[in-house]
């Protein structure tokens, strides 16, 4: 592996580390000549899905698109990057388990909605508001009222909205 910073391919491993799934290695490195410290990860190449746009252009899977979008919308909240990493896991593993050549879209927003959702009710509007492209207040405040809701304990309800503590994970 070449050091990213001084461009020597003499590098070291000093740490090897799996992930809870097994399916991405992480591997700490050390640079022998400048003695710097990186972190690689290595993960299984599997083909992606090309995606179909609205208008029907067909594009190539972009991880790091993925990772973007979800890390924009999680702007100044308080989610780790781990976190964060896990979730676009998470939706590349269901875009390969759909085994379809061509995913729309739609499908991945829908994922990341999903995903969201779990992580941050902040971050979902944020996303859905742009994502719906929502054409008046009342769309808004829809998606607003559907985080406030949850259900009550113990009988699968609908309980009455608390938006201190639903809106703000509390």
């Amino acid at each position: 592996m070449k050091c990213p910073f001084c461009g020597d391919p003499n590098t070291q491993v000093t740490d090897t580390r799996e992930n809870e799934d097994g399916d991405v290695v992480r591997r700490r490195r050390r640079c022998v000549k400048c003695d710097k410290r990186f972190t690689t990860y290595e993960r299984i190449d599997l083909k992606m899905p090309h995606i179909v746009k609205r208008n029907g252009n067909r594009t190539e899977f972009d991880h790091a698109k993925l990772a973007g979008s979800l890390k924009l919308a999680l702007r100044k909240r308080p989610v780790t990057i781990e976190a964060i990493d896990a979730a676009v896991e998470r939706i590349e593993a269901r875009l390969l388990a759909l085994g379809e050549p061509e995913i729309p879209s739609q499908r991945i927003g829908e994922l990341v909605m999903k995903e969201l959702k779990k992580l941050d009710k902040v971050a979902y509007i944020r996303f859905a508001s742009v994502y719906r492209n929502f054409a008046d207040v009342d769309e808004f405040s829809e998606v607003i009222r559907e985080v406030q809701t949850r259900p009550k304990r113990g009988r699968g309800g609908q309980g009455t909205p608390d938006p201190e503590h639903d809106l703000f994970g509390g």
